[in-house]
């Protein structure tokens, strides 16, 4: 006989300081459906496009760091209209080849890997570990 039996998730009262023109993106979950961390959308966009190397390096100069995959979804579904209508690094190389990096296009969520030497928009974030 299949049993089951409920979960249950206690979220702790979190106060979330944002800066002028930060957006505050959403929860990021771990494998087990808990927060790991809280992301935040960053104002500042990089002036020309940028290979990944640079792209990352540009990321660390305005405090933050380059979104995962998983974190650029969230960010399409809740700060689209705050997002360049471009393809975007993440910060995640591609598993079966190093020389690529996987990227989102946020026009339509969509995500796949390039190679890091093409020039391409970037965003920052930063994260808040509750």
């Amino acid at each position: 006989m299949n049993t089951t039996t409920n979960t249950t998730i206690q979220l702790a009262a979190i106060a979330i300081e944002l800066a002028p023109g930060e957006r505050y993106s959403g929860a990021v979950l771990d494998a087990n459906g808990l927060i790991a961390h809280h992301l935040i959308l960053l104002p500042t966009r990089p002036e020309v496009r940028k290979n990944w190397d640079d792209a990352k390096a540009w990321a660390s100069s305005v405090g933050g760091d380059l979104p995962s995959p998983q974190e650029q979804s969230l960010l399409f579904a809740n700060c689209r209209d705050a997002l360049p209508k471009a393809w975007c690094w993440s910060n995640k190389e591609y598993e079966e080849d190093a020389s690529y990096a996987w990227f989102c296009l946020f026009d339509d969520g969509y995500q796949d890997d390039t190679h890091k030497s093409y020039e391409g928009s970037a965003v920052a974030v930063r994260r808040l570990i509750p």
